[in-house]
């Protein structure tokens, strides 16, 4: 489980489009105004999702995303874990464990900066790196109060703006990419799809 809960602890989230692919997009540096902009206007998004953990594994499954605050990851099978962002927390939950849930607050992850209501990536001191490499635009950030929780490293391509990728980076200096396959934004989920205290009811806890 520390790769599940690096990805939260840094946390995570990454590639593929967190809007429908098409075409390959032209070349253009994308602005932090923009990308901003673009984060923003995500509401909800699922996907299907391949997570290169730190020690080179591979993990796949769903991910489900509800702004602000809400996200869920569903592993597949043998893993068949999850973890949850809900009401300002993070569970992880574990099907080699016979304990709870593992729970902290979103707000100690980087994750919480793309959850967050309002994403500004014009404050200052929370990118702390930003470059175009010709194809893509890449974006590091941070909690700008607490630089201890970790970075996201993000990968955004233009025209349409899409989210291909995004690296976290824990205080121990743990990374996990995870790559969004084929995606859909828009749509509509179960009002307890994100619910800690039910998931933990169904996994018998």
């Amino acid at each position: 489980m520390n790769s599940i809960r690096a990805v939260f602890a840094s946390l995570l989230l990454a590639a593929g489009a967190l809007v429908s692919g098409g075409a390959p997009a032209a070349a253009q540096e994308l602005s932090l105004a923009r990308i901003s902009s673009y984060l923003n206007g995500l509401k909800t998004v699922r996907a299907k999702f391949t997570q290169i953990n730190d020690d080179g594994s591979l993990s796949t499954g769903r991910v489900f995303i509800r702004r602000p605050g809400n996200i869920r990851f569903e592993y597949d099978p043998p893993d068949d874990s999850l973890v949850l962002a809900w009401q300002g927390q993070v569970a992880v939950f574990d099907p080699k464990s016979n304990q709870g849930p593992q729970k902290f607050p979103l707000v100690k992850t980087p994750l919480s900066l793309i959850l967050a209501k309002k994403v500004d990536l014009g404050q200052a001191n929370m990118v702390v790196g930003h470059g175009y490499d010709g194809t893509a635009t890449t974006v590091v950030a941070q909690d700008p109060k607490h630089p201890e929780y970790g970075t996201i490293r993000m990968v955004f391509t233009a025209d349409p703006v899409e989210l291909r990728q995004w690296v976290v980076e824990d205080g121990s200096g743990q990374t996990t990419t995870v790559v969004l396959g084929q995606t859909q934004s828009g749509v509509s989920f179960p009002a307890d799809l994100f619910n800690i205290d039910k998931a933990t009811d169904e996994r018998g806890f």
